[in-house]
């Protein structure tokens, strides 16, 4: 498929998600959603308030499109990088809303509404479709071209060094192994880039990305200092920690699956990215042997976050997806947000106990420090573009061990 024609091209999915959709089923079995226990019988007013809550990302058309020449529309390729969107925008929520911020029509909240102006479809967006899908040619990958779980974390990882206002860590732990110094060096470590973003601080400089006037920013700015989540970014920058995996060759062995589950029990946990062969999904929660996702397999046109007629109703999804825990990929990623030390050193706790110590073949390793024989470990601090404006980065990670085909 050629990935440059127009919106003409692109429609609504063969897998359209309403398709699928059903209601929580009334089951005796619990609930667990990004870390919260729910009884599907008698907590079902906050389950469904809590999965309506969070901002789905779906392919959208009629965008501005990529790179001023590129696609108009994500279909058929985007759904990876709606998927890391969807995680990365749980973690913001929780860094500056809290977990227990729930979503409801016509919602006013102004640090909610700056979240969502950061996914807008728009090159000034920070974490927008446009960012992302340029940003991924510094991974070898094309505009237009798939990606898999690892390829849009390293690229959310470049992208978020320059969203000083969440001061948000994204750390991938590669080769299935967590370092826990290497991680705390990093969300204690006193720096900040200067580094520009393909264009992004220029046009923040030329217009508002929020679209906002300036004393609406102000107003919005004191309101986001009383309502947003309290963090010490001084002591501890929040942390994203995405852990690559592949849990099989062609197919989930089912010797990992418990510890899959106990993941998204976790109160740390911001889902997993992965899904089928060909069809990525943000997963949030399971029950029994049923995982919960929703799927960004729905094209919805451009929404013009600056209109006054703009409604965000198309960033939330009422109704839940699910599939067989042991359909899944084997390539995924998995998700946590630890917004203090302490959550980090329970999140430890956690995995030592239920991931690494239950288990004869853990699917990731925990260590303190670096093993002796590895290089030392080097954060991502930014990137510079060279003069004929190709983005130059410290190297190039490989996905093609995560790419879903």
């Amino acid at each position: 498929m050629d990935m440059t024609n127009d919106v003409g091209t692109c429609m609504v999915t063969y897998e359209s998600a309403a398709l699928g959709y059903v209601d929580f089923p009334l089951t005796e079995e619990p609930v667990y959603l990004l870390g919260i226990k729910y009884s599907a019988l008698y907590d079902r007013d906050e389950l469904k308030g809590d999965f309506l809550s969070k901002i789905w990302c779906t392919y959208r058309k009629n965008f501005p499109a990529i790179g001023g020449t590129g696609p108009t529309c994500d279909g058929g390729w985007g759904c990876m990088l709606r998927c890391g969107q969807m995680m990365l925008a749980q973690a913001l929520v929780v860094r500056h809303l809290g977990r227990d911020w729930k979503w409801n029509k016509n919602c006013q909240d102004q640090t909610y509404k700056r979240i969502l102006q950061m996914f807008a479809d728009k090159k000034s967006a920070n974490y927008s479709i446009q960012q992302i899908a340029s940003m991924g040619v510094s991974e070898g990958k094309p505009v237009g071209s798939w990606f898999g779980p690892n390829t849009v974390a390293q690229v959310l990882k470049k992208l978020a060094v320059y969203d000083e206002w969440s001061s948000i860590v994204i750390h991938i732990a590669m080769d299935n192994t967590v370092i826990e110094n290497d991680i705390k060096s990093v969300c204690k470590e006193d720096g900040k880039s200067t580094c520009d973003i393909i264009g992004v601080r220029q046009l923040k400089h030329e217009s508002a990305a929020t679209g906002r006037s300036k004393k609406s920013s102000q107003d919005s700015s004191k309101q986001d200092k009383n309502k947003q989540n309290t963090v010490d970014v001084k002591s501890w920058k929040p942390l994203l920690l995405v852990i690559p995996l592949r849990l099989g060759l062609t197919e989930i062995n089912s010797v990992y699956v418990q510890s899959l589950k106990a993941c998204l029990s976790f109160p740390q946990s911001v889902g997993i990215i992965g899904g089928k062969p060909n069809h990525a999904h943000w997963f949030v929660g399971y029950m029994s042997d049923k995982l919960i996702y929703l799927d960004p397999h729905t094209t919805q046109l451009c929404e013009d976050h600056d209109s006054p007629n703009f409604s965000d109703e198309s960033y939330h999804c009422p109704y839940p997806s699910t599939m067989n825990v042991m359909e899944l990929d084997p390539s995924i990623a998995l998700g946590f947000y630890c917004g203090t030390e302490k959550e980090f050193d329970d999140l430890t706790q956690s995995v030592q106990k239920f991931v690494v110590g239950s288990s004869k073949t853990p699917m990731f390793e925990l260590y303190k420090d670096r093993p002796p024989h590895w290089p030392p470990y080097e954060s991502y601090t930014g990137q510079t573009t060279s003069a004929s404006g190709v983005t130059m980065t410290g190297g190039q990670d490989t996905d093609e061990e995560f790419e879903l085909v």
